[in-house]
């Protein structure tokens, strides 16, 4: 997957968040952003993939965020491997 098409995804999944009324705020205090910075930093590889990283710290975000959006959930796990820092280790 090219990175532009898992830096969209990531923007969906920035949405899907932004209109969670209880997993915002913890979102917030985890990356200290600000409300008001999160239109800027959305253009930013490297906060989407914390916007990725976040939400695949949980199991049911996952499900319900793939959900919301009509992608898998393993869709959310490969945008993230498509941005910075995403690469899986090879250990061989």
């Amino acid at each position: 997957m090219k990175q532009e098409m898992a830096e969209m995804g990531a923007v969906r999944v920035l949405g899907w968040l932004a209109g969670q009324e209880d997993l915002m705020p913890v979102f917030l205090g985890a990356t200290g952003a600000a409300p008001e910075d999160l239109r800027a930093a959305a253009t930013e590889p490297d906060f989407l993939a914390s916007v990725l990283d976040f939400v695949l710290m949980d199991d049911r975000w996952v499900i319900d965020c793939a959900g919301a959006l009509g992608m898998s959930p393993e869709r959310i796990a490969e945008l993230r491997r498509a941005l910075p820092g995403g690469a899986l280790p090879n250990w061989t």
